[in-house]
């Protein structure tokens, strides 16, 4: 089911039950978006990898390929495409591994419709003033350099790719000088949510502990990427 609408934020949701399928067709529709849909994941896939829509709401259980497949394909060859997961999973390593793929976000069933639109919201104004954001000259954090703008490290002769969102974080935490940056301040600096809009997520823990992995030594003991009790996270740019 397709609804192209000229100038409008155009969402892909790829989700095989019909009556939540269409329900957030009507919602998005409502809420003003040009909207398209895949019930199944062959479909979806083949539609995701078009490059034509501003967010993806991606189920996590579909039929022929699942969520997390279609995740890693997608970023596999762009990581920039803002990608919210739908999941009736409540376990933590479904979670993780939804964003460690490279999802930005997540929202598990049953959501608050209003919680919904308030997240894809969030996610489309973040991403559309990105570009401005991570223009910055490469940082040094030892023998890793970091291109932000172009989404890359260096160690050695190995590159490290990241996400948009994962450069988004970086960027704001090496804009800070070192001072601690708490979960709700990013929430609203790198995903755009309102300060105070009570959503609860643990994907900024999620996404600092996935950074660790690509960028320190040894990420169970944090050289760069530290973690301030009671207050936060901070970037560390000097040993």
């Amino acid at each position: 089911m397709a609804h192209a609408l000229p100038n409008k934020s155009r969402l892909l949701i790829i989700e095989d039950e019909e009556p939540i399928r269409v329900g957030l067709e009507d919602l998005f529709v409502f809420h003003g978006y040009a909207v398209e849909s895949a019930a199944e994941g062959p479909d979806g896939l083949t539609k995701a990898l078009s490059g034509q829509f501003d967010l993806i709401l991606l189920d996590i259980m579909l039929p022929g390929l699942d969520g997390f497949a279609i995740c890693d394909r997608v970023r596999a060859i762009d990581r920039t495409q803002p990608i919210i997961m739908l999941t009736a999973r409540t376990a933590d390593e479904d979670i993780i591994q939804g964003l460690r793929l490279g999802a930005d976000d997540y929202v598990a069933k049953p959501f608050s419709v209003t919680e919904l639109v308030l997240r894809v919201q969030a996610v489309l104004r973040r991403s559309s003033g990105a570009a401005a954001e991570t223009g910055m000259q490469p940082l040094h954090l030892g023998d890793l350099t970091l291109d932000l703008p172009n989404l890359s490290g260096q160690r050695g002769a190995e590159e490290i790719p990241f996400t948009r969102r994962e450069a988004e974080i970086l960027g704001y935490l090496a804009a800070q000088h070192d001072r601690a940056v708490s979960r709700e301040e990013l929430l609203h600096r790198v995903w755009g949510y309102a300060r105070d809009c009570g959503i609860e997520t643990r994907t900024v823990d999620i996404h600092i502990a996935k950074l660790r992995r690509k960028i320190e030594p040894d990420p169970a003991h944090p050289q760069w990427l530290q973690t301030v009790r009671g207050l936060g996270y901070r970037l560390r740019l000097t040993p």
